[in-house]
């Protein structure tokens, strides 16, 4: 028995990559992508036939040349995640561009245009993830998404307000990213902190704690792990997205897992209930310096993974 082995008996497991060959050596149950994940992959000769694809989908969509590299990007997307979903089981998430961060509309909008893309190449919306930055915007985009029918996964998320109000808006998986959280305080501190003190590791701990008492529907999956400890001390989470390296070091240790979160225990724990209005979100969370710092600071860099992936779009739209 594998630890990776092990932990898929309580916990799904979830693929951080666009790496097609990555998912069917270690088989997880679904996958996350991004722009960056994109680019990477887009640049091996094994996936160039759907580069190709997308381009040539992209010139026949008849949309105004300014707009034809934005259509490029969401096909490959979307490309890529059927073919993903030809070897995970189960779902695949599709990130609503950054710069729509701060823009309920917007984010709406292109959500709607990704599923629309993935319906009409025969994928039914129950397997598509819609990432959308957790922001005060973001949650209430996914909120009006969700009754719609379209799921969301909200990525960037660091503190306990985010948590809340994405549960309280009914969205169907959350993203708490452990190894950001882990990065701040290690970087605060000046040095290693000890396993027993991970703060990624308590607040992914503590959300899966509020949510399991409270009976929220909404889904906790562990995101950006460092190390193989994190993840073994989140084992019995719903959900965890794991890079491959990771995802290879499990596979070769031996080992069996026992579950470190479980409902019975989030059910004894000491969690009190909160409900945030807008006003209440924006103070709760801006109490959180990490969260405020390492939000802000993700927007920013998947801004600008999304802006380098567009330009090599340009490029490639403009050489076809």
């Amino acid at each position: 028995m594998t630890l990776l082995d092990s932990l898929k008996k309580f916990t799904t497991v979830v693929a951080d990559t666009g790496d097609i060959e990555s998912m069917r050596a270690f088989k997880p149950q679904d996958a996350t992508t991004n722009p960056s994940l994109l680019m990477k992959a887009s640049q091996q000769p094994q996936y160039k036939a759907l580069v190709e694809k997308s381009l040539k989908e992209a010139e026949r969509a008849g949309v105004p040349d300014a707009k034809r590299s934005e259509a490029f990007m969401d096909r490959m997307a979307v490309n890529f995640g059927m073919e993903i979903l030809k070897i995970v089981p189960g779902r695949v998430s599709t990130e609503v561009d950054a710069k729509y961060s701060f823009d309920k509309e917007a984010s709406i909008v292109k959500a709607r245009e990704l599923i629309a893309l993935y319906e009409k190449g025969g994928i039914s919306r129950e397997r598509i993830l819609i990432k959308v930055s957790t922001t005060w915007e973001g949650i209430r985009a996914a909120a009006d998404l969700e009754k719609e029918g379209i799921h969301c996964n909200m990525t960037l998320l660091f503190s306990f307000a985010q948590a809340v109000a994405c549960a309280d808006a009914g969205v169907t998986l959350i993203s708490p990213f452990v190894g950001r959280i882990y990065d701040y305080y290690k970087k605060e501190r000046g040095g290693e902190i000890p396993r027993a003190e991970d703060p990624g590791v308590l607040s992914v701990t503590k959300i899966y704690n509020y949510y399991k008492k409270f009976g929220y529907q909404t889904q906790v999956m562990g995101a950006s792990f460092r190390k193989v400890d994190q993840i073994v001390d989140l084992a019995g989470c719903d959900l965890l997205t794991i890079s491959p390296d990771l995802m290879d070091a499990m596979q070769k240790t031996e080992g069996e897992l026992t579950p470190k979160l479980t409902v019975e225990a989030a059910r004894q724990s000491n969690e009190q209930k909160i409900s945030l209005d807008e006003k209440g979100f924006r103070w709760l969370h801006n109490e959180d310096a990490m969260a405020v710092e390492k939000l802000a600071d993700g927007i920013r860099k998947f801004n600008a993974d999304a802006r380098k992936l567009e330009q090599w779009a340009v490029k490639e739209a403009a050489t076809a």
